[in-house]
């Protein structure tokens, strides 16, 4: 049985008030190093206690128990620390009215395809902490601080499959508006609220003031509450104190309240003084006269993938070229597990510069001796490892759809059920569990009605299914279905007459496959067009074209120019004036630059060992120095502006990574018997007390792929070990990085004892580190980002071809 008093809470105060910051508390009540806070729970009990009562005090409704690093990467016994970690906050509670909820965050591991975690591992991970959390009395679990969305949908599935616990899903931003990752606050909120979280939030990274913007796009985009629990601003790294006072926290914090978010509290640097002044004022403020006007809850459909978020409020394109339907060469690319092939049909479809135009790509994976059940969440896997943008999964098996919903990273649309009541059960249970929208095929046993009134029927059906099951009204979307003109020439004008009758009608969305409607007939292409044309008159929204047929993707954009929904012809002018050359469809055609770009990892592959093969044409070092680099650069510069994100910059690196590794095998020996290479070594590490490795992880993959020897001493490394290894290694460079602030001195101390004892050169990096503080310290360099690492390297190897 569910929890009720979160429940309860949610309903009864117009505000509820969250805890604040409980590491930095506890550190500061402690006065000692401590290696991570959940060690306190048996070490100093009484602390945790009274921190707890201190913020239930201050009147905080919910206080976390001190479980937030608490999971099986970290802990040998997941289970005795999380009862710890409840028995003694439920204890300090006890009297109050404050509820106690189980905190949860991430595991400081990158998920697949960035990371090497799995899906179902980190699934098994969250399981065991949250069905700890409810044996053990929890009120309410709070997912937070996490910057990947693949990693929350895989904790808030196992607290939805195996638990009744409420529970708040808060995600931290930085200031470019992504997590981490490159999620957006739209692809977020799609995503955890189709999944079933009760409350969305924004937590950590920044202060209130630098939030603002994104906590108001949040209230535009949920109708769930929300939560917000900011920094108290960003700390110095030199003293580790946070700039905002308790007054100018609350005060801005109160302007989120006016604005309509209904959990408010703090995260690091915020104190219990913090959270009583942020209950006096919000009690005490008068909402009817705020100068604060709310941006309202919109509405509407989003679709998303990990990084891109696409709103239905205009035709959007559906790429529909992964599929083996008369597609000889796709047939065979699935049977012989050809991902390269499938990868390349992707890139194509949405890079401008191959003439893409897709808004979504559908993924079908049906054809005889195809097991749709293993193959489809492959494929999908695959092609959500080099683009984030949204997909249609596309396929009649539940099986299938089921395992391919499951590790879906995002909201896709799913396509299809139809009006058959055994489609009906089989697959719509499904789209509400995984929170996908649905394309309802107006078609039953009988067929495909041949008068547009019987389709409509159709669609009413389906439309009421869906919505009796909680799925919304706007992620259900209705295909009139394309017949061939050729065959049945009156059905296109009932396919027509269907679409505006369920426009007008049922307020749907629509979806057809266009060129089904030219099947045996000559000059397909017109036909197409000219149908398409009369669609979108008709009230088509998501038109399933081929992406790459300039004429047919240019008549969508001409319609959304002459609707009025391209306002300013931005968009039309943009793609009008684009050099939107084609790419060759022979792979040999393709270069490595564009294999690499697009993280088309086989293909680089191909075109690597085929320039080797040409022998005088393409030298090992001329492959490395013309070919490799400028991709890289390439690849760099778009990730710095945000063009690219993450996963894709690690595909790109592992691609780049891979080529290199072939070219450096014939690369000649120097006069020592070892390879050229092999003299840019480089050692990294996360200094002592810091279990945190993910950017450091990067950075390795990145200076890998321009071809530095890397040694990685992992985390939380002592500085004599780090010394150590400098000495046996005879490196050059050195890279340390520190995530939190109360690791800074183990970074300085780790910088001096190597500036002590050897010559090598120092760069620094890190979430809390400043380029002010690395000067002070004594680093050398500074790295602001994982781009940045290459061109110190490059600087200190003398390999200045890097930085062009």
């Amino acid at each position: 049985m569910k929890n009720l008093k979160f429940t309860e809470l949610l309903k009864t105060k117009k505000f509820i008030f969250a805890d604040g910051a409980q590491g930095t508390e506890l550190r500061k009540r402690i006065n000692r190093p401590v290696e991570s806070p959940h060690l306190l729970n048996f070490e100093e009990p009484d602390v945790v206690k009274d921190v707890a009562l201190s913020y239930a005090r201050a009147g905080s409704d919910i206080v976390c128990a001190n479980s937030f690093s608490i999971n099986s990467v970290n802990v040998q016994n997941v289970d005795k620390e999380i009862q710890q970690a409840l028995s003694i906050t439920k204890e300090a509670l006890s009297g109050t009215h404050t509820l106690t909820a189980l905190d949860v965050t991430t595991t400081g591991q990158l998920l697949e395809p960035a990371g090497t975690l799995t899906f179902e591992r980190a699934y098994d991970i969250y399981k065991e902490i949250l069905t700890a959390g409810e044996r053990y009395g929890a009120d309410l679990a709070i997912i937070e601080t996490m910057t990947d969305l693949y990693e929350t949908k895989a904790a808030l599935l196992a607290l939805k499959e195996n638990t009744n616990l409420p529970v708040i899903c808060s995600m931290t931003f930085e200031q470019n508006g992504r997590t981490f990752t490159g999620t957006p606050v739209s692809a977020m909120a799609a995503t955890l609220e189709g999944l079933g979280a009760d409350v969305l939030g924004i937590n950590c990274s920044l202060g209130p003031v630098e939030l603002k913007l994104l906590v108001y796009e949040l209230l535009s985009l949920t109708n769930l509450p929300v939560m917000i629990k900011p920094n108290a601003g960003l700390p110095n790294p030199e003293t580790g104190e946070f700039p905002l006072s308790a007054e100018d926290f609350a005060k801005v914090m109160a302007e989120f309240a006016a604005a309509g978010v209904k959990i408010l509290g703090g995260c690091c640097g915020t104190t219990p003084a913090f959270i009583k002044e942020l209950c006096e004022r919000v009690e005490n403020a008068d909402f009817s006269s705020s100068p604060v006007t709310p941006k309202p809850f919109t509405g509407g459909s989003v679709i998303c993938g990990y990084s891109t978020a696409v709103r239905i409020d205009r035709p959007r394109i559906i790429g529909e070229r992964i599929n083996p339907t008369g597609k000889k060469a796709m047939k065979e690319a699935l049977t012989d597990n050809d991902m390269g092939y499938i990868l390349k049909q992707a890139a194509e479809q949405i890079n401008t510069a191959s003439g893409g135009a897709a808004d979504i790509l559908d993924v079908n994976v049906g054809a005889a001796g195809i097991d749709e059940v293993k193959m489809l969440p492959k494929v999908v896997k695959a092609v959500q490892s080099i683009t984030g943008v949204p997909l249609q999964l596309d396929s009649a098996n539940p099986a299938a759809l089921a395992a391919a919903l499951r590790i879906y990273n995002g909201k896709p649309i799913v396509n299809s059920v139809n009006a058959d009541d055994e489609s009906l059960d089989a697959v719509l249970p499904l789209v509400k569990k995984y929170g996908a929208a649905v394309v309802g095929l107006t078609l039953d046993k009988s067929g495909i009605p041949p008068k547009a009134e019987a389709r409509f029927a159709l669609a009413e059906k389906i439309l009421a299914r869906a919505v009796t099951l909680g799925i919304k009204k706007e992620d259900v979307f209705i295909d009139c279905l394309t017949l061939t003109a050729g065959a049945e020439q009156e059905s296109a004008r009932e396919t027509l007459k269907a679409v505006s009758m369920v426009k007008q009608k049922l307020g749907l969305k629509t979806v057809l496959g266009v060129s089904n409607i030219s099947f045996g007939l000559p000059n397909r292409g017109v036909v197409n067009r000219t149908f398409l044309a009369l669609a979108l008159q008709n009230g088509l929204d998501l038109p399933i074209i081929n992406p790459n047929d300039a004429d047919m993707t240019a008549t969508v954009r001409a319609f959304n120019l002459l609707s009025g929904t391209d306002k300013n012809a931005a968009e039309y002018i943009k793609y009008a004036t684009e050099d939107n050359k084609s790419v060759p469809q022979d792979s040999a055609e393709i270069t490595l630059e564009y294999a690499i770009l697009n993280g088309l990892k086989s293909e680089a592959l191909n075109i690597a060992k085929k320039l080797l093969k040409e022998g005088s044409a393409s030298s090992p070092m001329a492959i490395i120095n013309e070919e490799l680099i400028p991709a890289l650069n390439k690849v760099g510069g778009m990730f710095e502006s945000g063009r690219l994100f993450l996963p894709q910059l690690m595909l790109s690196a592992e691609s780049a990574a891979a080529c290199f590794d072939i070219i450096k095998a014939v690369i000649p020996h120097d006069a020592k018997g070892n390879k050229a290479a092999q003299s840019k070594k480089i050692i990294l590490a996360t200094v002592k007390g810091d279990i945190h490795d993910i950017g450091k992880n990067i950075v390795k993959t990145l200076l890998e792929s321009y071809g530095f020897g890397v040694k990685d001493l992992g985390s939380d490394v002592e500085s004599a070990l780090i010394l150590e290894e400098v000495k046996r290694q005879g490196t050059m460079l050195v890279g340390l990085s520190s995530l939190m602030t109360t690791t800074l001195p183990a970074m300085e101390e780790s910088i001096s004892l190597l500036k002590a004892e050897t010559d090598c050169k120092i760069m620094v990096g890190g979430a809390v580190v400043t380029e002010q503080w690395a000067k002070k310290a004594g680093a050398d360099f500074y790295g602001k980002d994982v781009k940045s690492a290459v061109d110190i390297a490059a600087e200190v190897f003398a390999e200045k071809h890097l930085l062009k």
